[in-house]
């Protein structure tokens, strides 16, 4: 598809419509250090708008057009972004539309910004995150450097955003929501997981699958697809594309794919492996955040770093000092009287995972999980997978679903799920309940999930058990 750049020539300044997300802000913030004048609305204030504020970029809460800077009024010289939670009717996006101005997705800016450098495109279901903050780490502390858009704040830099001056290298999360990846032009990609999702979207499992086949045949001429072993999809990949497979730990009596992982071992509670790739077989890594799934998600990232003159020094150091991501598994208690775990699992997959690896971390504990649905289709198209996975916990206990952008489907309730768990410990409650619901626990392991606001949650919960720790520890 041949891009028209020359709209893009005369702009200086950048409005964001919903500025205070994750993934906008991340533009701005880039846009912002190439010297673009940004400014942007959200409807609330949140941590996030209060950085960039720090920052020097104009927020607003004020939808009027009225709250507008006079510079951002100038039709020939400002571009507008908008992202699809943004209402149709929002005061300022009417007001930008019907006055003539360039006004484009998030997911439009983005792809611009992969056709001016060589990108690295994560795309899947699940994972997508965590192993593009891994790539970004590997990339970004080894010579070659990277920017990086991340979909999620890194420990080990405290922001969403990495900037590189003298690497042309973008990392870049590739989201298959509302079709965004195919706005993308990637030199490489990796596929960690096609499981439907988005159905919503998608329509059904076939044209969800056909939505990841369309997406691999953007993969420019002389990149290279790195696919998960398994993943049911048929790349449609331009002459020239290099395919490569890649899994967590090979099977036995399984083909052997281009890179996975070999002599994994727990030592101390931590994770120790090989990394096998075509041409060299990295002995004893340490995994920087030792969660089972990271293995997988870890062999990905440093394929495609390696594909890139990673070194195997540089890979060894970087992947022990990765230090994880906000909400991506992240243990706020650990005592041994009580454990408390944060994850933000919402696809039955992605709960599977994050619930298999406490087990294998902390064997015969009592496992409780904390779930907040997020969004009624996805609740309504999954429940039985949902009910599945739950039912694995020892004790369930549900919250109402988030319904973020959607209206309430009638029949669709956190009730109906709990109504197909079968554990015998399972309960709702509401928000407001939950700290009082686990006061006074001992010898479990808690876990909160979900993609919603749970994680307002966090700092409540989190004190709530150190709490407790401290009254058991004065004892």
């Amino acid at each position: 598809m041949v891009q028209n750049e020359n709209k893009y020539q005369l702009l200086t300044n950048i409005f964001f419509l919903g500025i205070g997300g994750i993934g906008m802000s991340a533009l701005a913030r880039f846009f912002f250090a190439k010297g673009y004048n940004v400014a942007g609305y959200d409807r609330t204030e949140s941590a996030l708008t209060k950085e960039l504020e720090k920052e020097g970029i104009y927020v607003t809460t004020d939808e009027r057009v009225e709250s507008l800077p006079e510079i951002y009024k100038n039709r020939q010289q400002t571009w507008v972004v908008y992202t699809p939670a943004v209402p149709a009717l929002q005061q300022q996006l009417s007001w930008f539309r019907s006055n003539g101005f360039l006004v484009e997705k998030r997911s439009e800016v983005l792809g611009y910004v992969t056709r001016q450098m060589q990108a690295l495109c994560v795309a899947g279901t699940h994972g997508k995150t965590t192993t593009s903050t891994i790539l970004a780490h590997l990339m970004y502390q080894s010579e070659i450097g990277c920017n990086a858009f991340l979909g999620g704040i890194s420990n080990n830099y405290g922001t969403n955003l990495l900037l590189s001056a003298d690497s042309n290298y973008v990392v870049v999360e590739a989201d298959e929501f509302d079709r965004s990846f195919h706005r993308l032009t990637p030199y490489m990609s990796i596929i960690t997981s096609a499981d439907p999702d988005h159905l919503d979207i998608y329509g059904d499992a076939a044209g969800f699958k056909e939505g990841f086949e369309h997406y691999t045949s953007l993969i420019q001429r002389g990149g290279a697809l790195l696919l998960k072993e398994g993943v049911n999809i048929a790349p449609r990949l331009v002459e020239g594309v290099r395919l490569y497979r890649y899994c967590g730990l090979k099977e036995a009596g399984a083909h052997t794919p281009d890179f996975y992982a070999d002599c994994v071992v727990v030592r101390d509670g931590e994770i120790y492996f090989d990394f096998v790739t075509p041409q060299e077989r990295i002995e004893n890594l340490k995994l920087g955040v030792p969660v089972w799934i990271n293995i997988e998600n870890s062999v990905a990232a440093m394929a495609l770093a390696w594909l890139n003159g990673v070194s195997a020094t540089e890979l060894r150091l970087g992947l022990s000092s990765y230090s994880g991501i906000y909400r991506r598994f992240n243990i706020h208690v650990n005592t041994p009287s009580i454990t408390y775990i944060d994850d933000y699992a919402h696809h039955p997959t992605e709960l599977r995972a994050s619930i298999e690896s406490v087990r294998r971390l902390f064997p015969g504990r009592k496992l409780t999980g904390v779930f907040q649905p997020h969004l009624y289709t996805r609740t309504r198209d999954f429940a039985d997978g949902f009910a599945e996975v739950l039912s694995g916990l020892d004790e369930v206990i549900l919250l109402p679903i988030y319904p973020a952008r959607e209206q309430p489907i009638a029949g669709v309730d956190s009730e109906m799920l709990l109504g197909k768990i079968t554990c015998k410990e399972k309960r709702l409650v509401e928000k407001a309940e939950l700290s009082d619901v686990l006061r006074g626990r001992r010898g479990e392991v808690i876990m909160t999930l979900g993609a919603g606001d749970i994680d307002r949650l966090v700092p409540v919960v989190t004190k709530v058990l150190k709490e407790d720790t401290e009254k058991e520890e004065c004892r």
